[in-house]
């Protein structure tokens, strides 16, 4: 029995990509919490799946896609979503944009005022290049040359030093029980440190983010502010939301 379970839990992982402990519960109501993990444990020592905590993903899921390939997804979404941050940016605040695409795209929208703004996103500090007004500091650290995010010790330790009025972030999964998730370690060690500093912190999450799981939480839903999003969200997640103190734009 153990091993027609386990095969099932590696069929659904391969399938998902990734996966909560949640959901293994609801696919499998009559085993117990320690079966599960057990399970997971077994799997994970054959190499059939990579166990993180709170669930399990495929080792066949590299993460995120490549910056590139996110920047040509779904454009007309990320550019509602800019729109409508724009709307909460007042002259002379500071505000942080993460090295997200849809970052990239409100960088390219942003009028020339008078700002402050903090990035992790060497893309997004050469767009802003293009304005006068704004002063632009580019946070230090080790670049992904695969999302082009700076991350590490170092951008912590500047983040640390620095106030933020806004900050906006995006997201590469989202799901009322996983809350907003990230496909690295070190992109949700910063995520998670600039949501602390923020006092206003605005999540950016396009309609197709809430069929995608990533390992790793930065936040759930009562930790950010605002969350943005291209197209209504499910009535499910707007009472949860609402629940949590979240406003959606």
């Amino acid at each position: 029995m153990n091993h027609i379970r386990q095969n099932k839990i590696k069929e659904y992982i391969e399938q998902e990509n990734v996966v909560t402990i949640r959901q293994l519960q609801a696919l499998f109501p009559d085993v117990s919490l320690m079966t599960i993990h057990r399970d997971l444990d077994a799997l994970m020592h054959a190499g059939a799946v990579v166990k993180f905590r709170g669930g399990a993903k495929s080792v066949r899921h590299n993460g995120d896609p490549e910056f590139n390939v996110r920047a040509s997804e779904n454009n007309a979404g990320k550019r509602i979503i800019a729109q409508k941050a724009m709307e909460l940016i007042q002259p002379h605040s500071a505000i942080f944009l993460d090295a997200s695409t849809t970052n990239l795209v409100l960088a390219r929208n942003l009028p020339d005022i008078n700002l402050n703004i903090f990035t992790t996103g060497p893309s997004i500090a050469l767009e802003l290049c293009r304005l006068h007004n704004p002063v632009v500091t580019l946070c230090c650290g080790t670049i992904n040359r695969k999302n082009l995010a700076l991350s590490g010790q170092n951008t912590l330790e500047m983040l640390d030093k620095i106030n933020i009025d806004l900050a906006f972030i995006g997201v590469s999964g989202c799901s009322v029980d996983a809350g907003f998730t990230c496909g690295t370690e070190s992109d949700m060690l910063v995520k998670r440190r600039v949501i602390q500093k923020a006092r206003t912190s605005v999540v950016m999450c396009s309609h197709e983010k809430l069929r995608c799981l990533m390992p790793y939480t930065f936040a759930t839903l009562s930790d950010v502010d605002y969350l943005i999003s291209d197209e209504p969200m499910p009535e499910a997640f707007q009472i949860a939301a609402r629940n949590a103190g979240l406003q959606l734009l």
